[in-house]
């Protein structure tokens, strides 16, 4: 995992995507026993500078043809010209959409800003089920541009034409890193020279190592300081590309000599690069010719592995706070073995927490598994990551020099971890002679049955507060509820696992008393007999007459309303009998007797 060298994956694109003179830069890289080839053809009728005309031709065409041996893994198509992109355009009758592109502008002094553009497009799954054939490109449309603006043919530099990146697997071909680097970049007489680093690779072994280019708007008639320079070595492929005139319409591949103002060349290089070079630096230069470059492939022997890391699965035992990881190093896109004993490290949010190590070699696409078990921090409720590195001293350093250096990390996040689904407890009961009920709710913790000294709990009035922890009630022991019955949910947690158990908050009838003496002397104590809630009450003599009958708004003070008593006498001193009738969903009786003193 050294940090020198970096890798750019592949994006397939859902959309198209405008990108305005964007600097050829890595797009993709294939490490394996691949290789490369290119069809296309122009649409111009003729090179610019022998002919005037003014019209694209409706369609082209060229042959595809591979070994048996030769497996297509990847197949991009590339079109371009003057003007605004056309993004839709056809393959072999098949519409085709563009997934980039580009876009540069020639800063003519007689005619102005002439822009030119490129698309690309991924017609893998179209030319793997299709194969060696004859390819018709055709439905590009550039005539409003030539039109509406004379600098194009004004100019000469009136262009269009197609190319078919195939990328193929052979297993009679050596290990090699095939790295496609992609954008647009113009030179001109304006801006008469161009460098472009080349970064991401690495140089194992140079022999038979290529260079390929695809560009466009090149003439053949036009050769002045023309010069196309890899780590300041000229390139040339005489008699098709001489070093005086690299962007002279031609094909390498075909050995066509009319690709008319575009250019599919290829370069064999072995002489110009080093072993362990990690990048190149080409340079273009030009006099009187506009170039405008559209992609670069190299093609290098490699050697090298690629460990990445996979989190296949992990488990916590919430009564131990104990986590058992199990992952899989892999050595896949590789062109080389991964050693034994290549170092491992995990990190909990960030801290080491182990360190571990291959144990044997692992081949190409090869993998090897590892269990790995540690201890979650007590009395923490909040979610963890766990991120394992191969190729890592347990300092973010490595000791393996690998294909991809990018890759070599995987992270899980545990987020707080439900054991079961929600318990329901017994309702708690409470009542009270006024208004507001208070609960203490922790008198509900005994019943869940929970035995760990260290799982923590909290109460919410919603299942949702329970489960993201938020809103708990601040003061379980004095809980006055809005409404009854309500529900409530308690949380009980140890580490990231938790428990969740749900009760309701009932109003339970309080038992009524009544007391035992009346003393209606006016002293304020005890002069009527006060029962709380609604009811009826009747009052009895010794001998069983009913001497009195009131309810809550006419309490007992001692006197007479009913029988041979005259209303509001006051009753001698003794012993009288009630009866109470409560107005509860019961509707309860009681009887009992009272002392009336004075």
């Amino acid at each position: 995992m050294k940090p020198c060298i970096q890798f750019i994956a592949l994006m397939f694109l859902l959309e198209s995507v405008s990108l305005t003179a964007q600097n050829i830069s890595l797009f993709e890289q294939l490490n394996g026993r691949y290789d490369y080839t290119a069809i296309g053809n122009t649409l111009n009728q003729g090179e610019n500078n022998a002919a005037s005309f003014c019209e694209i031709l409706d369609s082209s065409s060229d042959q595809l043809t591979l070994l048996n041996s030769q497996t297509i893994v990847r197949a991009y198509l590339y079109w371009a010209g003057s003007g605004a992109a056309d993004t839709q355009v056809s393959l072999n009758g098949t519409a085709i959409n563009a997934d980039l592109d580009y876009s540069v502008i020639f800063p003519s002094s007689l005619y102005g800003d002439l822009p030119y553009f490129s698309c690309f497009s991924d017609v893998t799954s179209l030319v793997q089920s299709t194969g060696n054939d004859i390819y018709t490109f055709s439905d590009l449309d550039i005539s409003a541009a030539l039109a509406n603006n004379p600098g194009y043919c004004g100019n000469r530099t009136n262009f269009a034409g197609w190319s078919l990146y195939v990328i193929y697997e052979d297993p009679t071909l050596p290990l090699n890193q095939l790295s496609l680097f992609q954008g647009l970049e113009i030179i001109n007489t304006v801006q008469t020279s161009l460098q472009i680093n080349l970064n991401n690779i690495n140089v194992l072994d140079n022999d038979g190592a290529k260079i390929g280019f695809l560009a466009w708007e090149g003439d053949a008639n036009l050769s002045i300081n023309e010069t196309l320079t890899l780590n300041n070595n000229i390139l040339s492929n005489p008699p098709l590309n001489p070093s005086t005139n690299a962007f002279n319409g031609t094909n390498s591949f075909s050995g066509s000599i009319n690709f008319y103002n575009g250019d599919l060349d290829v370069y064999e290089i072995e002489n110009y690069i080093n072993i362990g070079d990690t990048s190149a630096q080409i340079a273009l230069t030009t006099g009187a010719d506009l170039i405008i470059i559209n992609n670069v492939v190299t093609v290098l022997n490699s050697k090298l592995p690629d460990a990445s890391v996979e989190i296949l699965s992990f488990d916590v035992d919430c009564e131990s706070s104990e986590v058992i990881i199990e992952y899989v190093v892999h050595n896949s896109n590789a062109t080389d073995p991964l050693p034994a004993n290549t170092p491992i490290a995990i990190y909990l949010s960030g801290a080491l927490i182990g360190q571990s190590q291959t144990t044997t070699e692992i081949p190409i696409n090869g993998q090897e598994t590892h269990i790995f078990t540690f201890d979650l921090p007590q009395n923490n409720t909040i979610e963890l990551l766990i991120d394992i590195q191969v190729d890592d001293l347990g300092n973010n350093t490595g000791v393996v020099n690998e294909i991809n250096e990018d890759n070599n990390k995987a992270t899980v996040l545990i987020e707080p971890i439900a054991v079961d689904q929600t318990v329901i407890l017994d309702p708690l009961k409470n009542c009270s002679q006024n208004e507001s009920i208070i609960f203490d709710l922790t008198f509900q913790l005994e019943l869940t049955g929970m035995s760990f000294d260290s799982w923590n709990s909290a109460f919410y009035t919603t299942l949702e507060d329970a489960i993201s922890q938020i809103n708990a009630i601040a003061s379980p022991e004095f809980y006055v509820p809005i409404e009854l019955p309500s529900v409530i949910y308690l949380r009980v947690s140890k580490s990231i696992c938790y428990q969740l158990f749900s009760f309701e908050l009932l109003n339970d009838d309080c038992p009524v008393e009544i007391p035992q003496g009346l003393s209606p002397n006016g002293d304020g104590n005890n002069d009527f007999l006060i029962i709380e809630g609604p009811h009826d009450i009747k009052i009895y003599n010794r001998h069983g007459k009913l001497i009195y009958v009131g309810d809550q708004n006419n309490p007992w003070d001692g006197t007479a309303n009913r029988g041979t008593y005259t209303s509001g006498e006051r009753l001698p001193v003794g012993t009288y009998f009630y009866v109470v009738v409560l107005q509860d969903s019961d509707g309860q009786t009681l009887r009992g007797w009272i002392y009336l003193n004075y």
